[in-house]
């Protein structure tokens, strides 16, 4: 199953039982968001999960593309990227929770065609504030799902107070073997979708009272789903990085987790430039120029000849069809190979500023101020230049 079937497959199966789709996916969070990028499907959705009256009701569904940079240590192994989409669906105060994981249920095993016996779902066993989650409990179990009852992995929220409440999550088995142990005890057992029950309001004080309406947000990642579908191995393997692991290997020769952390990164930069931003030295713009520059160290490495202007036109093509952006692929590579060039110089000078006396032995904080303050030169880069 491609990863546009399975994106048809979702959004039709909500719809056909009451969803609403939400359009106009981006990574740039609503005006007056705090946050540089949208990390999750519910990000957007803040107000209405608080309350507010959604223009298209109470029953959603939407694809949103979203990047976490919390994840950018863990880019190259099975099932992580920095830019990925995201499938998900809600209930404003219509449903509730018990009938999500149902429906969810429904989509994996007839939907998608997934074997039950290879599903395993967690749920919240309670704690000193709020008691076990027996509706999603009974719900596993009446489909004959093993569970494994967690606390704080399965209690969901968004930072120390505000929307919050129990969640239960499915899991999908990956390991050669017949399915054993659980979840938490075995990583071949892999998250598919989280069901987030969003019943309460944590306030500063640490109390939960009830919010005025009780939610349901669910989010799914969908390369990670396609991968499993197409029964391949990592998040990398799966149908929409094909262009990727196509041609990447004939321009630059990598091992396994450089190829992985080269595409994901150019990629997510394509992502980024094609939703607007551009490279600077703050804000949005810094993420997109460390992934630039974490791309070029692992290029340079064996080869500094190497370049960003070598990247083919049908990778950027590819990658701004694939999210539906509008932006011309040409002005793109033009920015990236003047953001290499940039890099170049600033590591020129870096290491001419580095070989002065006063930076030969151990710096300290000040040292690292004046660096940047002075030279421009990131505090992750001193550290870089000074291990080579």
């Amino acid at each position: 199953m491609t990863t546009d079937s399975v994106v048809r497959t979702f959004v039709e199966y909500f719809e056909d039982r009451g969803q609403r789709r939400i359009t106009g996916s981006t990574l740039l969070p609503p005006p007056g968001d705090p946050v540089l990028f949208t990390t999750s499907g519910m990000h957007p959705l803040t107000p209405y999960l608080e309350g507010r009256p959604h223009p298209l009701g109470r029953r959603l569904v939407n694809v949103q593309r979203c990047l976490r940079t919390t994840d950018l240590d863990e880019v190259g192994d099975r099932t992580h990227l920095t830019v990925f989409e995201m499938l998900g669906t809600w209930s404003l105060g219509d449903y509730e929770g018990r009938q999500s994981l149902d429906w969810g249920y429904g989509l994996l095993t007839e939907g998608l065609g997934i074997d039950p016996g290879l599903l395993h779902a967690t749920v919240f066993a309670g704690d000193g504030q709020t008691g076990p989650d027996t509706e999603s409990l009974d719900l596993w179990e009446r489909h004959g799902v093993p569970v494994e009852l967690t606390v704080d992995d399965n209690w969901w929220s968004n930072g120390p107070t505000g929307p919050c409440g129990p969640d239960s999550e499915i899991f999908y088995w990956t390991g050669d073997t017949p399915p054993c142990s659980t979840p938490t005890q075995d990583d071949r057992w892999v998250e598919i979708w989280n069901h987030v029950m969003m019943r309460y309001r944590r306030l500063d004080d640490g109390t939960l009272v009830p919010l005025p309406q009780r939610n349901v947000d669910t989010g799914l990642g969908l390369e990670r789903l396609a991968s499993l579908l197409q029964g391949r191995t990592s998040v990398f393997e799966c149908d929409v990085f094909e262009p990727w692991r196509r041609l990447l290997p004939g321009l630059w020769v990598l091992d396994e987790n450089d190829l992985r952390l080269v595409g994901d990164h150019l990629r997510s930069a394509v992502v980024i430039l094609g939703d607007g931003v551009r490279p600077s030295a703050t804000g949005r713009g810094y993420v997109l120029r460390r992934l630039l520059r974490r791309t070029l160290t692992v290029l340079w490495r064996d080869d500094p000849t190497r370049g960003l202007g070598d990247l083919p036109d049908e990778l950027v093509r590819h990658t701004l069809g694939h999210f539906r952006q509008d932006a011309d692929a040409a002005a793109l590579r033009q920015i990236l190979a003047e953001e290499e060039q940039r890099f170049r110089r600033l590591l020129e000078r870096g290491r001419q500023v580095l070989a002065r006396p006063r930076f030969l032995g151990s710096l300290d904080d000040e040292d690292f101020r004046y660096l940047h303050d002075t030279h421009g030169l990131p505090r992750d880069l001193v550290v870089s230049l000074r291990s080579q």
